[in-house]
């Protein structure tokens, strides 16, 4: 199923990111974590891929079997950024041939070993260029946004405006980076609602159940941490069983105040943990099923 149609559905729904392995040698075991996730039943699972396609055979077959085999639409991602047009043409038709009608198109993190260079030459600098071309083809598409700002923009008012012209070249919908405070969030929506973008948007929320995931989670995705947040890593951060609990309650108590206040569709990072996408799922039995 294209995810626009089950985004346009009036009711409440979760999805899921997964993973794919770095290597051979964890992809069973990576695999064995994402059917268990897909066998929750999500909205649909959402697969990621390295930079530099590293993992790109991965994502498609892990995307491939949650979708064959436990009839759960997927989307797939697909980064471009320092790739050839004739590699991501490739990209694309192998992603046709394994049926995906769903494609996160993204610019991807830049290579560190080709951060100097000059991009001008590239076939691909930014993630407007992939969508552009994926338009060309029938995919649902989806993009990214911060809520907070992408790290490499002036200011939101520049980001918004990016967004605006990605929105416009033919995105489906978008989802958030993390946040961990909902008025983020909110305010975000106001400002891009003012702006003309009417696209369905899924906040992305990430439950931290490790307390060192917090220094790593904020220096990926700069995120704002909270007081509330702060100190119940500073209570539980040392008492792994504490921590995992509290940090599933913190993500389940976002998701709530996010539907209460009107958000339909919330899409949680899993990092390949069924365990806590599974207490997530309890957590809203009852609300999901409204």
């Amino acid at each position: 199923m294209k995810l626009s149609q089950l985004l346009a559905k009036d009711t409440l729904s979760l999805s899921f990111e997964v993973f794919p392995p770095k290597a051979d040698t964890a992809f069973d075991s990576v695999k064995k974590a994402t059917e268990e996730i897909a066998s929750l039943r999500p909205a649909f699972v959402s697969v990621t891929y390295g930079a530099g396609g590293g993992t790109s055979r991965y994502t498609l077959d892990i995307a491939k079997n949650i979708k064959e085999n436990f009839g759960v639409s997927t989307l797939a991602h697909l980064t471009c950024v320092s790739s050839t047009r004739e590699t991501v043409r490739q990209q694309i038709e192998d992603i046709k041939a394994a049926g995906i009608q769903n494609i996160m198109a993204l610019r991807g993190d830049i290579p560190k070993e080709m951060q100097e260079q000059n991009r001008s030459s590239w076939d691909y600098r930014y993630a407007i260029d992939l969508i552009r071309e994926l338009k060309e083809s029938d995919f649902c598409i989806g993009g990214a946004c911060y809520p907070e700002v992408h790290p490499e923009s002036r200011n939101q008012k520049e980001d918004i405006r990016h967004l605006k012209e990605k929105a416009l070249a033919g995105l489906d919908f978008l989802t958030t980076q993390m946040f961990f405070d909902n008025n983020l969030f909110y305010n975000f929506l106001y400002k891009i609602r003012e702006a003309g973008i009417t696209l369905p948007i899924l906040p992305g929320i990430m439950p931290i159940t490790v307390g060192t995931q917090v220094k790593r989670a904020v220096e990926l995705s700069g995120s704002f941490v909270p007081q509330r947040f702060k100190a119940l890593v500073d209570k539980f951060g040392d008492d792994p069983g504490a921590m995992k609990q509290a940090g599933i309650a913190y993500a389940t108590d976002q998701i709530i105040d996010l539907f209460a206040n009107g958000i339909r569709n919330v899409h949680v990072y899993s990092m390949n943990k069924p365990d806590v996408a599974a207490a997530i799922m309890a957590n809203l039995s009852d609300i999901l099923n409204k």
